[in-house]
């Protein structure tokens, strides 16, 4: 694509900022728009030094205007760990929903690409495993995750019908766990959750018997492949994330190990429609965008302890 201006929704959670700050990396100009509901500005603080880099607060579930051209949206926003959007479940079901809506719309009339933030989460408790794109999911609509899981469905849905109707062209991202600095110390991810324990010494919470599985992919491979998705000609959904699968246990006893703690595990019950499995096939990702995770989970965690521990997380 060539340069120019790039809309980043959510630019200030956790994976929009890095997003802008690779964007600026490249040479674009980055317009930021965040309601700061579970963003930050600490995350993006160091961009405001750039005269390519503007941000503007605002809620995208209600109307969006950007004035001057936009080469490209990327919608990330939306509360995206379980205790955020158990918190705000209507405001989930908003950005999803009328957020999308506003931002296709305008990316309709800008003439501009669009990359939806979509979630492994589609997938529900999956059936199929590992999940490829073509597994429709086994999601409960009306549990307490429903409000997050058919937010994305929903947006899916609507990115191909703009796509469809209107000749919008959409990337849609199947975007699995994904850590790194900048995560909130206490948003409820299990990363987050784990490394902040494990540095303050304090019990590590599993919940269930620590045997569900998830992929872990580290920030910066994440957003290497989100970018490599958005610059591709594919359209439809595609898994970015970490196909190397690992238990939950496993986690916690490589980040105790890892922090050099001597906390020790707490075994809680499992959460509503918590899934079991959760591993991505990655053959399409690697085959249309020549993209894959270079980065270990071992070498992930030390870089993510380590940001923690400077940041007093």
């Amino acid at each position: 694509m060539t340069k120019g201006r790039y809309l980043v929704t959510g630019g200030a959670g956790f994976v929009g900022s890095h997003l802008c700050r690779e964007l600026l990396a490249r040479g674009e100009s980055v317009v930021a728009m965040d309601s700061l509901l579970t963003g930050s500005l600490d995350n993006i603080s160091d961009l405001f030094s750039s005269e390519r880099f503007e941000f503007v607060p605002h809620n995208v579930s209600t109307f969006v205007h950007v004035p001057g051209p936009v080469e490209a949206v990327l919608h990330f926003a939306s509360p995206a760990s379980p205790r955020d959007y158990l918190e705000h479940p209507i405001k989930t079901l908003k950005v999803g929903s009328l957020g999308t809506h506003n931002t296709l719309g305008l990316a309709k009339d800008k003439g501009a690409r669009y990359l939806l933030a979509s979630t492994s989460e589609v997938y529900g408790d999956p059936e199929v495993h590992p999940q490829t794109e073509d597994y429709w999911g086994h999601v409960n609509p009306v549990g307490p995750r429903g409000v997050y899981d058919e937010a994305k469905r929903f947006a899916e849905a609507m990115a191909m019908a703009y796509h469809r109707s209107h000749g919008v062209e959409v990337r849609i991202a199947r975007i699995f766990n994904t850590y790194g600095p900048r995560m909130r110390p206490h948003d409820g991810r299990v990363v987050s959750n784990f490394l902040t324990q494990a540095i303050e010494g304090k019990p590590i919470t599993v919940y269930g018997d620590g045997s569900q599985t998830r992929s872990f992919c580290y920030v910066d491979d994440e957003v290497a492949g989100l970018l490599a998705l958005l610059d591709s000609d594919y359209v439809g959904p595609v898994n970015i994330g970490n196909p190397n699968e690992f238990t939950v246990l496993e986690l916690a006893q490589l980040v105790i190990e890892l922090a050099g703690s001597s906390s020790e595990i707490v075994f809680e019950p499992l959460p509503v429609d918590d899934p079991k499995q959760r591993q991505p096939d990655i053959s399409l990702a690697r085959r249309v965008l020549g993209w894959e995770p270079r980065i270990t989970l071992r070498d992930g965690l030390l870089r993510t302890a380590e940001w923690f521990s400077r940041s007093g997380g």
